[in-house]
């Protein structure tokens, strides 16, 4: 019995203990240009971390859904509060790093992920949908193996579907020797410093700059 409620507790969290922290986000109060585009970023704590989203991205309208610790289950569960309604013009999605890091096989994370972008390709088709790799980490590293099954199966998925692109963070976060770079972190050993964002920065950037309008 304890073995079956360990993976149930891995693999059915409940997305309602982000209640508040998603109702938070929705109580911000926007001031949108009517003459930029909207970009929605969302996912996990990599996303809420990025406190300098709407500077980086001045020449958009610019929205931070991120709420950490989530898994792509619980975006699914806010899909609608968080992306639907907003019916951004480009989305940002990063998701799968707290799936892999809390045990759930890469298979049924990618199930949970088709699963969104099934819901996004029917509901929103003319969005530019960007998935970034979840990243390497120095907390993870034991757990890469599945990191990069999980990103091979997102890459391939992006690469057989119009409006879906896969940013490749995980190559630029790692050395030569396909080692994660020790100095992009917090003393967490997780979560980004200002150093790390600045590759994510670089490779959305690039990404916006390759897009046609």
């Amino acid at each position: 019995m304890a073995v079956i409620a360990s993976v149930l507790q891995i693999n059915a969290q409940d997305p309602t203990r982000f209640e508040t922290q998603v109702e938070q986000l929705l109580s911000k109060s926007q001031s949108l240009n009517p003459n930029k585009e909207l970009i929605v970023f969302t996912g996990s704590s990599s996303i809420v971390r990025w406190k300098t989203l709407e500077s980086d991205f001045s020449e958009y309208n610019t929205i931070n859904h991120g709420f950490g610790g989530s898994q792509f289950s619980d975006l699914i569960f806010y899909y609608d509060a968080l992306v639907r309604k907003h019916e951004p013009d480009i989305l940002f999605i990063y998701e799968g790093d707290n799936d892999i890091a809390r045990g759930k096989d890469p298979i049924l994370v990618f199930q949970q992920a088709q699963e969104l972008f099934e819901k996004i390709q029917k509901d929103l088709p003319q969005t530019k949908v960007a998935i970034i790799a979840p990243k390497p980490c120095i907390k993870n590293w034991a757990k890469r193996e599945n990191y990069i099954e999980l990103n091979s199966k997102l890459e391939t998925y992006c690469g057989n579907h119009d409006n879906f692109d896969f940013i490749n963070v995980w190559d630029l976060m790692v050395d030569e020797n396909g080692i994660v770079f020790q100095d992009i972190f917090v003393e967490d050993g997780d979560h980004m410093n200002a150093k790390g964002y600045r590759i994510w920065i670089k490779a959305t950037n690039e990404f916006l700059e390759q897009s046609p309008k």
